[in-house]
């Protein structure tokens, strides 16, 4: 359908690339505006290069069986462990931002305890599969991939079941496979767990065989081809993947197997961890337009953690903010006291602020309120997480900073310094890779490291 306003249309458009043209950040970088908050903080940023992203897990045992974009690298946290391993022998290692789990199945390859906290149930879910289902049979998991029935069938969540997301031939053997999985008896732990890797390799498929592609954030995909067959052609390669994997560990990590390792279903603001941790190794939401939430609302319908958009609304809302969140949600932020601030952070929104002004229009004019709760959702995160770290415990902390209407966000910087307000020694930040501005494609950011200590 014709648009009945193209000139409306085309007036944001040019008024989009005016601001790009005339931003006066065309051309710089994080690295120039960071100099007044270093000073501050009286550090500096040290360069140390290395595959953070988690692409390369892909091709990595375990961490391969389930794909999330939003993860760093095994190899990473693999640095990180060899790094402290002499200063803490049998550390137990907590991630409050667990994700898909590569942290804590990397600890636990490593044969350390470890606890994370996953607000989206789907992400716990993987992630605890990854972790606790290492004692099964590969023989019997692939057993019950071959008794599979193929004439049961259950239906993809109605708002998910369309022509838009699935071709039909596609949604029908996807509805086969869910039934099959569906009537496997799960009475007994053993036969849970395999029950589960089932359910995983099935929602590690799902995205694939859409008409949709995740890079990182999910959008369709025009004319993408997906052949009919292709759910049981990626169903059986992930299973047999699954297979191989748990071959390997059985045979080669054998004494890990029964290592504590939990990831609970929980919001890191305010869930109470029993243990006390020796490592904390994270990366928090970035601050950015990637949803984090809707992002996944294809695996979430179908393993039935989510039924409507409205519940994926309810999960995105109690999460650390990202700028496409309510309106509502904001409101209630801003005519309430927040829990913390600092002069960068009103500085940084008052300069946001003038520039939406200035720009004369925005994506969100609430975006100095976004800003501040984000920095406000962390320090709730970092507090709780600082209540349960030992004596000379290490936080360490990827993540990314950002550009807004013109406006440098130094996220590590501030980070280091909430670190600093709750009482740890600011001990490294490391630049591990650059990165560019989605607003400003010119402007250089960074991903850094940020490494704190409870003295």
């Amino acid at each position: 359908m014709k648009s009945l306003f193209p000139e409306l249309k085309e007036l944001k458009l040019d008024a989009r690339k005016k601001n790009i043209r005339n931003s006066p950040k065309k051309g710089g970088s994080s690295t120039a505006d960071s100099v007044p908050y270093l000073k501050e903080l009286n550090v500096a940023i040290s360069q140390n290069a290395q595959p953070i992203q988690f692409t390369p897990n892909i091709n990595e045992h375990i961490h391969r069986w389930a794909p999330y974009v939003q993860g760093f690298s095994a190899l990473f946290v693999q640095s990180i462990l060899e790094q402290y391993k002499k200063e803490y022998r049998q550390p137990v290692i907590l991630d409050p931002f667990a994700g898909c789990g590569t942290v804590l199945v990397q600890s636990k390859l490593n044969g350390y305890k470890s606890v994370g906290t996953e607000l989206n149930p789907l992400l716990r879910f993987i992630a605890d599969t990854k972790l606790n289902c290492w004692d099964v049979s590969p023989k019997h998991l692939l057993g019950a991939l071959k008794m599979m029935p193929k004439n049961k069938i259950l239906p993809a969540p109605s708002f998910l079941r369309s022509a838009s997301h699935f071709k039909p031939g596609v949604l029908n053997n996807l509805e086969i496979i869910n039934g099959g999985i569906n009537s496997f008896r799960s009475r007994t732990p053993k036969q849970k767990k395999i029950k589960n890797l089932l359910v995983l390799a099935f929602s590690s498929i799902l995205t694939d065989c859409s008409n949709l592609k995740r890079t990182p954030c999910l959008g369709y995909v025009k004319d993408k081809a997906v052949d009919d067959s292709a759910p049981f052609v990626l169903f059986n390669q992930k299973v047999n993947e699954i297979s191989d994997d748990l071959r390997l560990i059985q045979s080669e990590f054998k004494d890990f197997i029964n290592t504590k390792s939990t990831v609970v279903c929980a919001n890191a603001m305010t869930y109470k961890h029993r243990s006390k941790f020796n490592l904390v190794i994270t990366s928090p939401p970035y601050m950015n337009g990637l949803d984090y939430v809707m992002n996944y609302k294809i695996e979430m319908g179908w393993l039935e953690f989510a039924a409507s958009q409205k519940d994926l609304k309810k999960i995105k809302d109690e999460m650390v903010v990202c700028d496409n969140v309510s309106k509502g949600l904001i409101r209630r932020f801003y005519s309430a006291p927040a829990t913390y601030t600092n002069p960068w952070i009103e500085k940084i929104k008052a300069d946001i602020e003038q520039n939406i002004k200035r720009r004369g229009t925005y994506r969100r004019l609430d975006m100095p309120y976004i800003v501040h709760k984000y920095f406000d959702d962390l320090y709730r995160v970092m507090k709780n997480v600082v209540a349960s770290m030992k004596r000379r415990a290490r936080f360490i902390l990827v993540v990314g900073d950002s550009l807004i209407a013109d406006v440098y966000v130094p996220t590590d910087l501030l980070i280091a310094k909430i670190g600093q307000d709750l009482g740890l020694k600011i001990e490294k930040i490391e630049k591990a890779r650059d990165r560019r501005s989605g607003q400003i494609r010119s402007y250089k950011l960074r991903e850094s490291i940020v490494t704190l200590q409870k003295e």
